[in-house]
C-alpha cells in the first residue's frame, strides 16, 4: 500500500510540474497602406528633395515592416504642376529632387497602389524662426534634469499650430510634441523639452514645424495613445487615428498615416556648464 501511494504521489506532483506551451493566436487583417509624406521645407534651403516613405501594415510581433512597392506616387499644386515621386530600389521610399515650396499653398497627393488610388490634400503652412535659446541644468519635477526652452514669436491675429520635435545626441528616444497659440496669440513662446541624461557638451536638435488644425489633432491623439499611460501595446485605443489621406477607389480599404507640409526652424544646441 505504501508503495502504490509512493508511485500515486510520484504522478501526481510530476502532473503539476508539467508545463503546457500555449500558442497565441492573434488575430490579423489585410495589409493597409501606411503613407508617411511629410514635406519638409527646411528655412534656408530651397525644399527641392524631398521624399515619401509608403509601407504596410503587419503583425505586432513580426520584426520587419514590409515596403509597399511598385507604387505610383505624385503631388499637383495648385497650379497644376506635378512632382512624380519614384521608388529608390526596392525600399518603399519615393524620391523627388524638383519638388517647389511655396507658402499656403495647397498641394495634393496622389497615390495609385495595387489598382487603388489614395489621395490627400494639405496645405504648406510658416513657422516662426527660433529667436534664443535658455537651459537649466536643475530643471524638472525633481530639479536634477536638463531643461531646455527653446523660443520664439508667435505671428499675431492667425490660429497657428506647431509640432517639435527633439532629437538629443545620447542615446535615448527622441521626444515629439504638440502646441496651439489658443491663449498666448501674437506673444514670445517657447518649445519646452526636458532629459535628465542630458550633460555638458551633450546637444539636442531642436525642430519646429508649421502644421494645421487636423494634423496638430490628428498627432496629439496619437501622442495620447502611444504615451507612458496609454496602457502599452494591448491596452485599450480610445480612439481610431486616421489621418487626412481617402482610399477613393474603395472607402473600406482605408489608408493610415498622414500627407503634410511643413516649413521647419531648426537649430542644434550644445549643453553648456
Amino acid at each position: 500500500m505504501k508503495l502504490q501511494l509512493l508511485y500515486f504521489l510520484i504522478i501526481f506532483l510530476g502532473c503539476l510540474s508539467c508545463e503546457d506551451v500555449i500558442e497565441v493566436d492573434v488575430p490579423t487583417s489585410q495589409p493597409k497602406l501606411v503613407i508617411d509624406a511629410s514635406i519638409n521645407w527646411y528655412k534656408g534651403t530651397s525644399g527641392n528633395e524631398q521624399f515619401i516613405k509608403l509601407s504596410l501594415t503587419a503583425p505586432y510581433f513580426d520584426e520587419e515592416i514590409p515596403p509597399a512597392n511598385n507604387a505610383q506616387v505624385f503631388i499637383t499644386d495648385e497650379n497644376n504642376n506635378i512632382f512624380n515621386f519614384i521608388e529608390g530600389g526596392e525600399s518603399g521610399i519615393y524620391l523627388n529632387s524638383t519638388f517647389n515650396p511655396v507658402i499656403n499653398a495647397e498641394y495634393q497627393l496622389t497615390i495609385i497602389y495595387k489598382g487603388e488610388t489614395y489621395t490627400g490634400t494639405e496645405t504648406l503652412l510658416a513657422v516662426p524662426e527660433f529667436e534664443y535659446i535658455e537651459q537649466d541644468l536643475e530643471g524638472g519635477i525633481t530639479g536634477e534634469d536638463t531643461e531646455i526652452k527653446a523660443y520664439f514669436i508667435d505671428p499675431i491675429d492667425q490660429e497657428n499650430y506647431y509640432f517639435f520635435e527633439y532629437t538629443p545626441s545620447i542615446p535615448v528616444v527622441k521626444t515629439l510634441d504638440t502646441f496651439k497659440d489658443e491663449f498666448v496669440n501674437g506673444n514670445l513662446i517657447f518649445g519646452y523639452y526636458v532629459q535628465e541624461d542630458l550633460n555638458p557638451n551633450d546637444s539636442v536638435i531642436i525642430r519646429n514645424y508649421g502644421v494645421s488644425k487636423r494634423f496638430y489633432e490628428f498627432m496629439y491623439i496619437l501622442l495620447q495613445q502611444t504615451g507612458d499611460n496609454a496602457g502599452g501595446p494591448f491596452g485599450t485605443q480610445p480612439a481610431t487615428v486616421r489621418g487626412n489621406c481617402v482610399n477613393t477607389s474603395n472607402s473600406n480599404n482605408y489608408p493610415l498615416g498622414y500627407f503634410r507640409l511643413s516649413e521647419v526652424s531648426e537649430v542644434t544646441y550644445t549643453i553648456i556648464e
